[in-house]
């Protein structure tokens, strides 16, 4: 099984899988918070509709868990509400 890094945690994931599917399936439910109120976001939608679930892929910033596919090797960060 190929992995992920998130936050320097090591994250599985099946081939085809979202990062936001691999994280949530790890029992990572929140990577980011809310601008005003610190409040935890992850996956919403899961569609790519909503921007909850940003994350920084490889230091590329503000890219959607929902829509970016794993890579084996990838580093994630979450982080504030500017991810």
């Amino acid at each position: 099984m190929s992995e992920i890094l998130f936050e320097g945690r090591s994250v599985p994931f099946e081939p085809g899988q979202s990062i936001g599917a691999a994280l949530t399936a790890a029992g990572i439910r929140s990577w980011r918070t809310t601008r005003f109120d610190e409040r935890p976001r992850g996956l919403f939608c899961g569609i790519g509709v909503c921007f909850d679930c940003l994350i920084t892929v490889n230091g590329r910033r503000s890219l959607r868990a929902c829509m970016v596919e794993a890579r084996s090797g990838d580093v994630v960060e979450g982080g504030g509400p500017d991810a």
